[in-house]
């Protein structure tokens, strides 16, 4: 029978980690002060990464590479759209490299990012920033526990940013 500081389906992980492309850029951390929990098996994290923390022990330290098929897909040029200019609000002030999000036919919220303003138009990219990125991540495992069911009902862990009722 697994420990359960061991990280599977229907388990809270929390842990430290840093997160660069290849070897040297820096993209993001959760530094000592702020660990992350997430909630393993419910898609809160990076697929790859996910995949790769399965069956590790809380204690453990791991450097794991998730290629981008893995994390945030490759890129789709089809996903960079030329939008008409007036189509923003006028309080907007836009300039490249602005993030901003959108709505789809089905409200779906979809992130995207200024790449050229032109007078009557604006270039967006709906790719994640991320996206045909290999990804590095050296992690520490904090801790492994037995989800609560409310977690397990809600999909991700309990916490401060949690808004369920």
């Amino acid at each position: 029978m697994p420990s359960t500081q061991t990280v599977a389906d229907g388990r809270v992980v929390t842990l430290h980690y840093k997160l660069s492309l290849g070897d040297e850029v820096v993209v993001d951390t959760h530094a000592e002060e702020a660990p992350m929990s997430y909630l393993h098996g419910a898609e809160n994290i990076v697929r790859g990464l996910e995949v790769a923390l399965a069956g590790k022990r809380a204690g453990d330290l791991i450097d794991i590479v998730v290629e981008a098929k893995d994390a945030y897909g490759e890129r789709d040029e089809d996903a960079i759209d030329e939008v008409p200019r007036d189509v923003f609000p006028d309080d907007i002030e836009l300039e490249v490299g602005l993030q901003l999000t959108a709505e789809d036919e089905d409200g779906e919220v979809i992130p995207c990012v200024v790449r050229e303003i032109h007078a009557d138009h604006v270039v967006v990219d709906m790719n994640h920033p991320l996206a045909g990125e290999r990804l590095r991540y050296q992690v520490q495992l904090l801790e492994v526990r037995e989800a609560t069911a409310e977690e397990l009902e809600h999909g991700h862990p309990a916490g401060e940013d949690c808004d369920h009722d």
